[in-house]
């Protein structure tokens, strides 16, 4: 994950970094055996101090995992403040993946203790809520609305993912918010997919006889599978095309019934696999899907594997809208469709599928150029390095 990247970073600069989180029980919803045979070995991760705070785990209802994030950020709150008292920080950091709550026991910490609060905007609420249908009634969604108004009108610094958050991030600071307290801080791709790959894939063999696409992440309705295999189906007996699929989701089950159901040789179904066997396995790839539903949320994100496919120098076929198309078009990495546009899809592929080989290998190598210009971990951290000693001065300042 992007915030054990974030830890082990800092460390390595010679800074002192604490951990606030709870008991890990993500993602199979219980918590690990591991953790409750010895938690004190789980109280250090590469030199970072961890202050954990009990939670209830996340089960696999949507009842639980509300009770989960509740009580996260209630204990944080109360619990992780006192474990902490007493211990001086120059600043906070919140890895605001959803839901934006987790935002909460930061700020609380962050007052008592009177040191600048950051929170890096990873997705936008409410409106992913709404866009994903797990809220769709307006006056809850404006009571989650006032809770987001709260939080970053008392946040510090607001990093944003994506330049396309602006407008709605400040559509919910309802105080005058000034430029350097609204940042764009982009993802960055792991270490795995940043050097050489040394090895072969164990997964996947080379076939030099066909076009490989591959597909890594999470297989959900978002990523709009029907189009992906549709687009599959139109190429039949045009381009000898390999389209490989890793991870799993919601969508898992119904891939693997369509697929046999259709019997669709060519598409292959991998399973999740650890992240350390991801980039041998892009390196069998001719290209690198990416594909995403759209909406109003969806078409402001860049999702986080575009970094990683940037990086793995690897030419990119998107099926998306909005700024992940941009930065794909703009890279000159790949070649980009309309959301859920199957047609468009198969066309990119018959496209990409005559090109020779160093064509492809020059789209690649633009794409990571572009990743180490624009999505560098880096020069990334440096940025909020600086950061962070800026809003420490500006802090003691105020003192």
């Amino acid at each position: 994950m992007r915030i054990n990247n974030m830890v082990e970073g800092f460390i390595a600069m010679g800074h002192e970094v604490t951990v606030l989180t709870g008991v890990p029980n993500y993602p199979e919803g219980k918590v690990y055996a591991d953790f409750r045979g010895d938690p004190a070995q789980f109280s250090n991760y590469r030199g970072a101090r961890v202050v954990r705070v009990p939670m209830l785990a996340r089960g696999r209802r949507s009842i639980t995992l509300a009770l989960n994030y509740f009580s996260f950020f209630t204990s944080a709150s109360i619990v992780g403040s006192y474990k902490l008292r007493g211990q001086s920080f120059d600043s906070i950091f919140v890895y605001a993946v959803s839901p934006i709550m987790a935002a909460i026991p930061a700020l609380v910490i962050g007052s008592l203790k009177k040191v600048p609060v950051f929170v890096w905007v990873l997705d936008l609420w409410p409106e992913t809520l709404s866009a994903v249908g797990i809220i769709k009634h307006p006056k809850l969604l404006g009571m989650v609305g006032k809770v987001v108004s709260w939080i970053y009108n008392r946040t510090d610094y607001l990093l944003l993912q994506s330049r396309a958050f602006d407008e709605n991030v400040r559509k919910y600071c309802t105080r005058s918010i000034s430029a350097d307290r609204l940042v764009y801080f982009p993802s960055w791709a792991e270490d795995d997919f940043a050097g050489e790959v040394q090895v072969a894939s164990e997964l996947l063999q080379r076939d030099e006889s066909v076009f490989t696409i591959l597909f890594a992440g999470n297989l959900g309705e978002a990523q709009d599978f029907p189009a992906i295999l549709e687009a599959a189906k139109a190429l039949k007996g045009d381009l000898q095309v390999r389209w490989v699929i890793v991870g799993d989701g919601r969508a898992s089950e119904w891939l693997t019934k369509h697929i046999s159901e259709h019997q669709m040789s060519n598409v292959l179904l991998l399973g999740r696999h650890p992240l350390e066997k991801m980039p041998a396995l892009f390196s069998v790839a001719d290209a690198l899907l990416v594909s995403l539903k759209t909406n109003e949320v969806f078409e402001r994100t860049i999702p986080g594997k575009v970094q990683a496919y940037l990086a793995s120098g690897k030419p990119i076929i998107a099926m998306i809208d909005g700024e992940a198309a941009r930065v794909v078009v703009e890279s000159g990495a790949g070649m980009a469709c309309g959301s859920g546009d199957a047609r468009g899809l198969a066309e990119i592929v018959r496209t990409m599928g005559t090109l020779t080989a160093p064509e492809l290998e020059r789209m690649g190598l633009s794409g990571r150029d572009y990743y180490l210009e624009h999505f560098s971990k880096a020069k990334l951290f440096e940025r909020l390095e600086s950061l962070f000693r800026k809003a420490t001065l500006r802090q003691g300042n105020k003192s």
